[in-house]
């Protein structure tokens, strides 16, 4: 049988991206507390992604939306995969903390707060994802965008999402994107 090129580049993706699931999951977590999801998004799911992040470009930055969102959803669009993590916002418990600038899980949960650990946690759990990602020599980019469009989808509520769209291809496509910030 012989496989080619964009066959073995998704089939390396999906390996890949199974990898960083795995790390993110594994991933050291605050109060031992795993509250820790991920999704792999491909196909149909992947476009949908996109076509929303350009939605809430334009309700977030109007005409300004192409300078941030719309260049990311053109990534993602051109990516083989996204990769989801997001971490649950509620309070962990952890005694004496007070990180959430409330002075304690209680007084946090009464201001409607968000426990400084999900933010912690998930950044430990990307920063795992990416070394994954890394070591395979795939190209990917750490998205804020993709996490505040998933947010508004229908994933898991009450969590604090991060995207990481994957690439394989002879140049990196989130290196010369054509449009920067003011």
């Amino acid at each position: 049988m012989r496989y080619d090129r964009e066959a073995m580049e998704l089939q390396a993706a999906m390996q890949t991206a199974a990898r960083m699931c795995a790390a993110a999951r594994t991933a050291p977590k605050g109060h031992g507390k795993d509250t820790l999801h991920t999704y792999v998004l491909t196909g149909d799911d992947k476009e949908a992604l996109a076509r929303r992040m350009e939605e809430v470009g334009l309700r977030e930055m109007g005409d300004e939306m192409p300078t941030w969102y719309g260049r990311d959803a053109a990534c993602v669009r051109k990516s083989l995969a996204v990769v989801l993590i997001g971490a649950d916002r509620k309070q962990r418990g952890v005694p004496h903390c007070g990180y959430c600038g409330h002075g304690g899980c209680d007084g946090c949960r009464k201001a409607g707060g968000n426990c400084a650990f999900a933010y912690v946690d998930l950044g430990i759990a990307v920063s795992s994802a990416v070394n994954i990602a890394s070591a395979d020599m795939v190209d990917c980019r750490i998205m804020y965008s993709i996490g505040k469009t998933v947010a508004e989808m229908d994933f898991d509520p009450d969590v604090v999402w991060l995207g990481i769209p994957l690439s394989i291809s002879g140049k990196n496509i989130f290196f010369d994107r054509g449009i920067f910030h003011k």
